[in-house]
């Protein structure tokens, strides 16, 4: 089989008919008015159109013809400007159809390319998976042999590309644009036929001009240009700014070189940017790979207060660090100092971290910060880190989720803007509740969660936001995965009385609900204290300590500490 003759064909105002009401024939539509053909449908009335094709035919994007294919649709419903003839055919039908063997046969005796679904053989065409990016079109065919591969090649291509390539190519076509205008001007300049420029005289109007030097200087830009598009690595090419281009179309008239510093260039590469990144819930070994990368090679680190010390152990010494200064009533000027020395470090061209406690984008003001620094022209590169809003209860034995006891996980805030009581969640006795940034008013969040409300009309009427019972099974967690952690079980009527008695040890978070108690229960005592983390390096067995813990809380042993 011989190899097909790829192009890539203008398809503005050309008319498209497409035959099939499939979620195909939708894609074929879209891909139509995508390339700036007008697409029309032909399937009958009572046909099941796809839900994506049936909106565009509402706003007008495409043309639905309410029967069945005609052979004189082929020489009817074309341009004018071509008699009439449509530009392409789609059917989507499939190949078993008797139809489409049809439409194929009229398409071949007419010359009007045509595509058959799932039918090479029937086909004069077929289309490329394709990457676009503006001007760049990368297109890969497997011939009619697997549209997953060759989608796959195409992604695989698409990833290994650098970012802003179809910039470039716009950058350097419009370079190549105005090069070859330029020259041109110049040779009809140099033409005594040609017609006399009523600009007037400029300095070098007397100045001899032999035609080897003009011929140099015409040449000189656009062998640089042909010769850069050759050698120079993607990624250099894809750093060509608009200043560029200005400087090698005015380059030359002069007899040094036309080219641009491939150094400066490169330079730009390396210019400042911005890391927003997690640092899991505490435990070194918990960091991702990238984090921990972006920590040994960072300029500068602003680390949030409360990211433990075996993380900020990680830092070379080399490294500035900055600790959030957030106290109470100075949260939002620490937080605009942090933004101040980020945008000064990335301007200075460094690497900057901003190292956040558990997960960026999780309580964390990740989007707000993502948001600033985009706006200063460094949208940064973020980095997700294990929350601790799911990992703390893993390691204290809790299961957010479990069969026919908790079918759903929600994480909530227990301070809200300007330290303001969030709404708490209704009662729901299949949901686990993890509570962020609560321990520091527990008090308040454990009563506005067990009081009954009010309905919104002042009536004794039942409230949509039922109370929590206080017999509901709770558990602090404090220091999650770190050597110091600790594990409070209570209920909710209990767990203010045992977060007072045993001190608090931020920071920490409130997880509520039945989930509680799968694998623990504290057999009747007011609460249970579990102190420390055993879970990496010492091959902890989760389910024999737990069931050590359980057997000794039973008979009344000291190993946890408990209060009655």
């Amino acid at each position: 089989m011989a190899p097909a003759l790829l192009t890539a064909v203008d398809s503005t105002s050309h008319v498209h008919l497409i035959v099939g009401s499939n979620s195909l024939a939708g894609a074929r539509c879209s891909k139509a008015a995508e390339v700036g053909a007008k697409p029309i449908l032909i399937a009958p009335e009572d046909s099941t159109l796809h839900y994506g094709l049936s909106k565009r035919i509402e706003s007008g994007e495409v043309e639905w013809l309410k029967r069945d294919f005609q052979d004189g649709d082929l020489t009817s419903l074309g341009r004018e400007e071509v008699d009439g003839v449509v530009d392409a055919v789609f059917v989507t039908l499939g190949g078993k159809n008797p139809q489409s063997t049809h439409i194929s046969t009229l398409c071949r005796r007419l010359r009007i390319p045509i595509n058959v679904a799932d039918a090479p053989n029937l086909c004069t065409f077929t289309l490329l998976s394709t990457h676009s990016d503006g001007p760049l079109q990368i297109g890969v065919t497997t011939s009619g042999k697997g549209c997953k591969l060759s989608s796959r090649i195409r992604r695989e291509i698409a990833a290994s590309l650098p970012t802003d390539l179809g910039q470039a190519v716009e950058r350097l076509g419009t370079m190549r644009r105005r090069i070859w205008e330029e020259d041109h001007a110049a040779e009809l300049s140099m033409d005594p036929e040609a017609e006399e420029d009523d600009s007037g005289q400029n300095a070098q109007f007397n100045k001899l001009v032999t035609p080897e030097d003009a011929e140099a200087a015409r040449g000189r830009r656009m062998r640089w240009l042909a010769q850069i598009c050759e050698y120079w690595p993607l990624r250099r090419l894809a750093s060509i700014t608009d200043e560029d281009v200005e400087t090698v179309l005015q380059s030359y008239a002069h007899s040094d070189s036309s080219s641009i510093n491939p150094n400066s260039i490169d330079a730009r590469r390396t210019r400042g940017r911005i890391i927003l990144a997690g640092s899991g819930p505490g435990h070194p070994d918990l960091l991702t790979r990238a984090t921990h990368k972006a920590i040994v090679s960072a300029d500068l680190i602003l680390a949030d207060k409360l990211v433990p010390a075996p993380i900020l152990a990680l830092i070379p010494r080399r490294t500035p660090v900055h600790i959030a200064r957030k106290f109470p009533g100075n949260a939002e000027a620490a937080q605009e100092e942090l933004l101040s020395l980020g945008l000064a470090g990335v301007q200075q061209g460094k690497i900057v971290l901003r190292l956040k406690q558990g997960d960026p984008y999780i309580y964390g003001r990740g989007a707000e910060e993502y948001a600033f620094f985009s706006a200063h022209g460094y949208a940064p590169t973020v980095l997700p880190g294990i929350t601790s809003s799911l990992s703390a209860p893993l390691f204290a034995a809790i299961p957010p989720t479990h069969r026919s006891v908790a079918d759903q996980v929600l994480i909530c805030t227990g301070t809200g803007r300007k330290g303001a009581a969030p709404t708490p969640p209704p009662y729901n006795p299949t949901q686990t509740v993890v509570f962020l940034m609560a321990l520091h008013r527990l008090s308040s969040l454990i009563s506005s969660l067990t009081t009954p409300k009010p309905a919104e009309d002042g009536s004794a009427a039942a409230s949509p936001y039922a109370a929590w019972p206080v017999t509901t099974p709770c558990a602090v967690l404090e220091r999650a995965s770190c050597p110091d952690q600790r594990v409070i079980r209570s209920t909710l009527g209990d767990v203010v009385a045992a977060v007072e008695e045993e001190g608090s040890r931020p920071p920490g978070l409130l997880v509520v609900g039945a989930a509680c108690e799968v694998l623990f229960k504290p057999g009747g005592q007011r609460w249970v204290v579990e102190e420390g983390f055993r879970g990496l390096e010492d091959g902890w067995n989760g389910e024999a300590e737990l069931a050590r813990v359980v057997d000794e809380t039973e008979v009344g042993k000291a190993a946890p500490v408990v209060a009655s």
